[in-house]
C-alpha cells in the first residue's frame, strides 16, 4: 500500500505525544537527537511529509479501527542528523489514511 503525502498526521500526536519526554515508550529523547523539539513540532510533520512520503507501506496486522501498515525511513532532523524510523500508519474505518506512530531504528543514526 502507498502512503500519500497528504495522509492524516494529527498535529498533537506529534507535538503533545512524540515530542514530550515520557516515563514509558520515550520518543521525544531519539528525536531531540535530530534536532526535532516540541516548540518547532511543525518540522517533524513537514520532514515526514517531505522526506518519507509517499512511501510503500506493508501490511503489520488487523486491529479492531483498521489494518496497519508499517515503512522504514531515515529523517534528516534538523541539525543534520540523520534518524532510522518505522512508521506506522492505519487505514480506520472512514478508509482515511492516519499516523499512528514512529519507533526509532538505532542502527541507522548517523
Amino acid at each position: 500500500m502507498i502512503i500519500p503525502k497528504d495522509a492524516i498526521i494529527a498535529e498533537e500526536k506529534i507535538r503533545d505525544y512524540l515530542l514530550v519526554p515520557l516515563e514509558e515508550d520515550d520518543k521525544s529523547e531519539f528525536l531531540s537527537l535530530g534536532g526535532y523539539r516540541r516548540e518547532d513540532y511543525w518540522e517533524l510533520v513537514r520532514d515526514i511529509r517531505d522526506q518519507l512520503l509517499p512511501a510503500e507501506a506493508e501490511f503489520q496486522d488487523d486491529r479492531r479501527h483498521g489494518p496497519l501498515y508499517a515503512h522504514y525511513g531515515v529523517l534528516k532532523g534538523p541539525n543534520g542528523i540523520r534518524l532510522g524510523v518505522r512508521m506506522i500508519w492505519i487505514v480506520n474505518l472512514l478508509d482515511e489514511i492516519r499516523f499512528v506512530t514512529l519507533v526509532p531504528d538505532k542502527k541507522y543514526l548517523s
